[in-house]
């Protein structure tokens, strides 16, 4: 009953995405025509006389795929279903170039592309940035889109990488639904429910929730889930909609580190051993509503406006995570270590609102296709410090641990300090694709984005017995940055369906630290070129994207030298002096040769380098990769279904991706301790192997019943994904999973 409380009262608060409409006459609904487009880069879709909402798209602007001088790759509900995912990184496995970094104690995925994180900044969901700190729940996602290269235009302060948008099911006037379950290995059960139609004659719903319990490879881990995503759809006329959701997610998971690294070597155990402690508890709690309002003044002028509210608290408690271990002060044998103790609590409100104007107009033979706008988030960001007393929960041997045997009792942690986090994004921007002919096109356009940032702290007392809420707060100066995000492309269309481009966008980053004068230091800025080519050929069988990329932050922030040419000791005193240099290819290839028959592949290659430091004390070694950015990653699958036959209906299908050699932990940094570092360099980079995984699948349709059976890496790879020098999380084993399923 809580539950449904809840969901009720998260349509009072207002949240959104960006979608747009089409009063158009065609036959079809946009939904329909999708899922007859599997994984691929969409092309310009017209629905007609259809009370359905268009797909949002992470373009926002309404440009043809042709028209937008870099690459998109959509994932749909049907890849998704055929895949039967159950986590964001099972999906990103068909999104070429964007790869998962880490699993940061099974509490999140984080992800990276071009050799940049994406999980602070470029994880959307419904076009609105979102609090990445949790695991999203994938039944209840329409596609995943991923907008490849800059995106600052459109979305302000992102990392030039790409931004992965999450798309949630909306309603539809046409009545439908399904009930399934999924059943598979270490006791995983998810019933789910998905159920849409009309209310009347201008109002649509449609709700859809799933729960999930299960075990884990791991030993001791454990997952419980809820997730219901309502929707409703106000058809107010042919030219105003309305769209109002909201969702809410309670997950209850194990906090689990992973196993260990000696000095940089990843302990040689069983790939099940845990080594929390049995009480380790974690819990995350996220909702969101949402409202839409979109307006088509004519065929050639649209407005939307949008305005999101998200909640997110995600607590914890377990041993911490397992870093240090070659450090033998008190045990003369490595594989013993002192168990800390951890404990967390986080809070976020995100506010946000969109308004933008999309039109069409000509000056003489030149058409302009213009997207302009604005858009304001607050963000509001608790976050709770707590101290064990003693910090060390007990010692146990890595080696030989025996979970029975060890310590259970549960200790107490005390709050000693509260710090509240106040931030406030503001962005303005105009976009222009001016088609001077058929064939050329330029696309302009320039952000203004204005950032504020305030940090509250609140401290116990110095007795220790005070409670930080009641102490009198420390107010930091706010900081404010602010840039310019320009855009520019050149588009070349020989054909309808070849089209080449190049472009160039920046980028900003704000830093942390001040110059020598004590002033807060600048954003870095950074460039991005892009040039590819796509292709779209026999009505979309067979779509092709070559992209080539080369981006640069040339005023990297580092510690600033004082005028001896010697760094200065306290290191939030900075200059930007540094420089990175990402380039790469991606390749990305789509194809329905036949009548159900769809493939995926992808290719791409990606070198992030350090290429200019200050060579000094505590400086990244110049010409050294970038940790975590795997050079090489390519990815191919296929899914086929009988279309007539005897055998009409069964389907089969297999997904191999590969990830290749990468640096886990901590870039290697210079080192002035001659003592502990001889020749001057602290080694901290883990080398991790490059692996492939193959997943297997066979299914049966028939009538409104269908079943589904999968087998994930066949071969049982072993291999990790590492977080800095902790939390280092084997990949799942050979597993099985078998969906059930009936339409309504």
């Amino acid at each position: 009953m809580k539950y449904i409380l809840l969901f009720s009262l998260s349509f009072l608060s207002f949240a959104t995405y960006s979608q747009d409409y089409s009063n158009n006459d065609t036959a079809s609904a946009i939904n329909d025509t999708v899922k007859n487009k599997k994984g691929e880069v969409l092309n310009e879709v017209i629905v007609t006389k259809s009370k359905e909402p268009k797909p949002i798209t992470a373009v926002r602007s309404g440009l043809k795929p042709m028209d937008n001088p870099q690459a998109v790759q959509v994932i749909s509900s049907e890849v998704i279903e055929q895949q039967q995912a159950i986590r964001l990184s099972e999906v990103i496995k068909n999104a070429n170039g964007v790869y998962v970094s880490s699993a940061r104690g099974g509490a999140q995925e984080s992800f990276f592309s071009r050799g940049y994180d994406m999980s602070a900044n470029n994880m959307f969901k419904n076009g609105f940035r979102y609090n990445a700190g949790s695991i999203p729940d994938i039944s209840g996602l329409e596609k995943v889109e991923f907008l490849k290269g800059g995106s600052a235009l459109l979305f302000g302060n992102v990392a030039p990488g790409g931004i992965l948008n999450l798309v949630t099911k909306t309603p539809s006037f046409t009545s439908g639904g399904e009930i399934s379950m999924q059943i598979g290995s270490y006791a995983y059960y998810k019933p789910s429910i998905d159920f849409y139609g009309s209310l009347s004659k201008s109002i649509a719903f449609r709700i859809n929730g799933s729960y999930e319990n299960s075990e884990s490879f791991r030993d001791v881990v454990k997952n419980e889930r809820l997730y219901v995503n309502p929707s409703l759809l106000f058809f107010i006329n042919p030219k105003t909609q309305i769209t109002v959701q909201g969702d809410y997610l309670t997950a209850d998971w194990t906090p689990d580190f992973g196993t260990g690294i000696i000095g940089k070597t990843i302990l040689d155990i069983s790939r099940n051993t845990y080594f929390g402690a049995l009480w380790s508890t974690g819990n995350t709690k996220s909702s969101s509503a949402s409202v839409l309002l979109n307006h088509d003044f004519n065929k050639n002028w649209k407005l939307n406006f949008n305005g999101s509210f998200q909640n997110y608290n995600r607590t914890q408690k377990s041993t911490a995570q397992l870093s240090n271990l070659d450090d033998v002060k008190t045990y003369p044998i490595p594989g013993y270590w002192n168990r800390g103790l951890t404990q967390t609590k986080n809070l976020e409100q995100i506010v946000g609102d969109q308004l933008s104007l999309q039109g069409n107009f000509n000056t003489g033979s030149v058409k302009h296709q213009i997207f302009t706008g604005a858009d304001w988030e607050n963000s509001f960001a608790t976050a709770y410090t707590f101290v064990f007393s003693p910090a060390n929960y007990d010692t146990i041997y890595l080696l030989d641990f025996d979970p029975s045997t060890q310590r259970n009792d549960i200790p107490n942690a005390r709050n000693t300090q509260i710090a509240k986090t106040d931030a406030n994004r503001f962005g303005a921007y105009f976009q222009d694709l001016v088609s001077i002919t058929e064939k050329f096109k330029v696309l302009a356009g320039i952000r203004w984005s204005w950032q504020e940032t305030e940090v509250t702290t609140y401290k116990e007392t110095a007795t220790g017995a005070g409670n930080p809420e009641n102490a009198i707060p420390t107010v930091a100066p706010k900081r404010l940055d602010n840039a310019f995000s320009p855009k520019a492309g050149l588009v070349f269309q020989p054909t309808k369906d070849i089209s080449l481009f190049a472009s160039y966008s920046n980028s900003f980053t704000p830093n942390t630290g001040t110059t020598v004068n004590l002033e807060p230091i600048k954003p870095s800025i950074i460039d991005q070129y892009e040039a590819g080519i796509k292709t779209d050929f026999f009505k979309g069988l067979l779509s092709t994207n070559i992209t080539v990329y080369q981006i640069t932050n040339s005023n990297l922030a580092q510690t600033a030298l004082q005028a001896d040419g010697t760094p200065y000791a306290d290191t939030s005193i900075k200059m930007l002096s540094g420089e990175t240099k990402s380039k790469g290819i991606e390749v990305d290839i789509t194809a329905r040769p036949v009548d159900g028959l769809s493939v995926i592949a992808g290719y791409s290659y990606n070198d992030m380098r350090y290429t200019e430091t200050s060579g000094k004390n505590g400086s990244f070694i110049e010409g050294d990769r970038v940790a975590r950015t795997p050079q090489n990653t390519a990815n191919l699958s296929f899914f086929y279904t009988l279309q007539s036959g005897f055998l009409k209906g069964i389907s089969v299908g297999a997904i191999g991706n590969y990830i290749g050699k990468r640096i886990g932990g901590w870039n290697n940094q210079y080192n002035t301790d001659l003592t502990k570092y001889p020749d001057g360099i602290w080694y901290r980079e883990i080398p991790l192997e490059g692996y492939t995984t193959i997943d297997l699948s066979a299914g049966y349709n028939w009538k409104k019943f269908s079943i589904l059976g999968k087998v994930s890496n066949i071969t049982n790879e072993l291999n990790y994904t590492v977080h800095e020098n902790y939390s280092t999380n084997p990949i799942a084993p050979r597993q099985v999973m078998v969906s059930l399923k009936y339409k309504l």
